[in-house]
């Protein structure tokens, strides 16, 4: 079933429990083509089950969850195939596989799930190092990185077969904060040069806030980041969970400005 609304993902009051766990409580929510939601909340608040439930990895007690206007929630997983394959993710763990080239790992999904000629899959592996600055690392083992270098291969591997939508789990998490820099600004270019849409699952506030207030601007093909107007801000929307329910949503500045206490003391 699909239902054509214009928003690349869509949750119609979703709920979810584990036994006497409520994890959501009627969450409702869509994302535009090119948007992108940063996903706030304490641990256990149900961020990940989101991405989970994208994926078709759960599925709802009730509700309806749309991917690129395919209604997710009741397909099997032979089903869920080709809405997976627009699904990039990228793993708080980055989950590389150890044994591989980074070459290999951020091609793996092009070799081993399509028929597109070696020369042609080797380019597009090319091209995505290039993009997240590790065009000369191809042959290097995942144990010869450091670990924001891991994140970037796994933020390349993610957008090798072009996805319309990349879901980001915890991205920064365990990362210094110069490295973790590093990531945001992958993340920024993918959503304002390549024009992914993305969800983005953190409670790492400094990131998801620069995340949120600064765009990527090519010229002359060198790439630089700076502060976005406000108006250019409401590309990126907060969405933030309290006991199951969606407690907030709204852009950077609404959610700085709440007077709400349980956003302030959140936020500080």
């Amino acid at each position: 079933m699909s239902e054509n609304n214009g928003a690349a993902i869509v949750f119609e009051n979703v709920s979810l429990a584990f036994d006497d766990k409520v994890i959501l409580d009627g969450i409702s929510f869509s994302l535009l083509p090119g948007h992108m939601k940063i996903v706030l909340g304490a641990s256990g608040a149900g961020k990940s089950t989101i991405l989970r439930l994208i994926l078709g990895l759960l599925k709802p007690d009730s509700g309806r969850i749309f991917v690129n206007g395919t209604r997710v929630d009741e397909l099997s997983e032979a089903e869920l195939m080709p809405v997976r394959a627009d699904l990039g993710m990228v793993f708080q763990e980055s989950a590389l596989f150890d044994s591989l080239t980074v070459r290999e790992n951020v091609g793996y999904r092009l070799y081993e799930e399509t028929r597109q000629p070696l020369e042609e899959v080797d380019r597009r592996v090319e091209e995505v190092l290039g993009f997240v600055g590790l065009g000369e690392f191809s042959e290097r083992m995942p144990s010869e990185l450091s670990g924001g270098q891991r994140r970037r291969v796994a933020i390349a591997r993610a957008i090798t077969s072009r996805p319309k939508i990349v879901l980001y789990d915890e991205p920064t998490t365990g990362l210094d904060p110069i490295t973790a820099l590093t990531i945001d600004d992958e993340i920024i270019k993918l959503r304002d040069l390549e024009h992914v849409t993305s969800i983005i699952v953190t409670h790492q506030l400094r990131d998801a806030f620069h995340i949120a207030t600064h765009r990527a601007v090519n010229g002359n093909g060198e790439v630089s980041f700076e502060k976005a107007p406000l108006e250019d801000q409401d590309d990126t929307e907060f969405l933030m969970l309290r006991d199951g329910e969606v407690a907030f949503e709204g852009p950077a500045a609404e959610l700085r400005n709440s007077s709400d206490p349980y956003l302030q003391s959140f936020l500080s």
